[in-house]
């Protein structure tokens, strides 16, 4: 039986004696019948890339359909995330989301935003990685104490990058700076590729990164990892001082990914889709491989997963939390 979502289909299926429930069931289990893309709002090479192309992959398995990724960036993840909200809800366009494009950028960006945060529905949490603070081999600078005296010396003469505007990256520099009093001049970059490659020749001093994309960077030696952003060292940069240890009081901020949905898409389609991202995020393997990224499982619900309902709410504390630094740091491009 083909199950219609017009309101004439409702009505033949009430008339048949399927139930608004049953109906939403069926509508899930017949979902995808092709393939479905997965939009991650950055370039190739970044964290969010990365873990988006892992998960595409595991939900390709689960969902009997290939999820083919396609990298749309620019305006720190909005041009992507835009494109997602603006689709049309029919269940084959999800987004990659980051805390920026989901949380940070409504208060960056204030009324220069082009979508709001109800026109994007939240499908679940993949998971949270911290950040790193680096320097340039060239830069002189090798640890937070000497960051601080050299920012301290010269006001703005130092120079960090980023993934871009409203990234998690720029937050947690701006959250530093609040929290330091000192001020540093942001360079925004397309995505973290293109920053780690100016560090890496020494053409910004600083740079901020997420842990898994600027791994290897830090572990060739072709720059210097001052800090992590986290409350707890990374079990993949040990030797690495947190901001905390490094005299930066109370600091904890993280980044992290999840799925979402444009507005409007069926209910039962979003269910099907929580429901093989929280199977994902539970499974040893991929929790193993989460851990080479020194990232971390959601952890929303009892099991140590997801849901659409969980995830909404932690995306609404997010939003409230970096809306204060924000406008604490004056961290907006109005």
């Amino acid at each position: 039986m083909r199950v219609m979502t017009t309101r004439r289909g409702l009505l033949g299926a009430a008339a048949m004696g399927l139930s608004l429930p049953m109906l939403a069931r069926a509508q899930g289990a017949a979902w995808p019948r092709r393939s479905v893309k997965l939009v991650i709002p950055f370039p190739p090479g970044g964290t969010t890339d990365l873990i988006g192309r892992l998960l595409a992959e595991k939900l390709s398995s689960r969902l009997g359909q290939t999820v083919v990724v396609e990298n749309r960036s620019g305006a720190g993840g909005n041009i992507g995330a835009e494109a997602v909200a603006k689709a049309e809800p029919d269940g084959y366009t999800f987004l990659m989301a980051s805390v920026g494009t989901a949380a940070i950028n409504y208060a960056v960006y204030g009324t220069r935003m082009p979508f709001r945060p109800q026109d994007l529905a939240p499908v679940g949490l993949v998971t949270r990685v911290a950040n790193v603070v680096l320097a340039a081999n060239n830069s002189g600078i090798t640890d937070i104490a000497g960051l601080l005296s050299r920012a301290r010396a010269a006001p703005g003469n130092l120079n960090y990058g980023t993934a871009g505007i409203g990234s998690s990256t720029h937050a947690c520099m701006e959250l530093f700076q609040s929290l330091t009093k000192t001020q540093l001049q942001h360079v925004p970059y397309r995505g973290s590729g293109p920053m780690l490659t100016e560090v890496v020749a020494g053409r910004v001093q600083l740079g901020c990164d997420n842990i898994p994309t600027a791994l290897n960077f830090i572990r060739d030696g072709q720059m210097r990892a001052l800090a992590v952003t986290s409350a707890e060292r990374s079990t993949v940069l040990p030797d690495v001082p947190t901001l905390r240890e490094a005299g930066v009081a109370g600091f904890d901020a993280t980044s992290w990914f999840g799925v979402q949905a444009p507005a409007r898409t069926p209910e039962a389609v979003v269910a099907r889709m929580g429901e093989a991202i929280d199977a994902i995020v539970r499974e040893p393997e991929w929790n193993a491989r989460m851990r080479d990224f020194a990232a971390d499982p959601p952890r929303l619900t009892a099991e140590g997963g997801t849901t659409p309902a969980a995830f909404a709410a932690f995306i609404a504390t997010e939003i409230a939390r970096w809306a204060e630094v924000a406008q604490s740091s004056h961290m907006t491009v109005e």
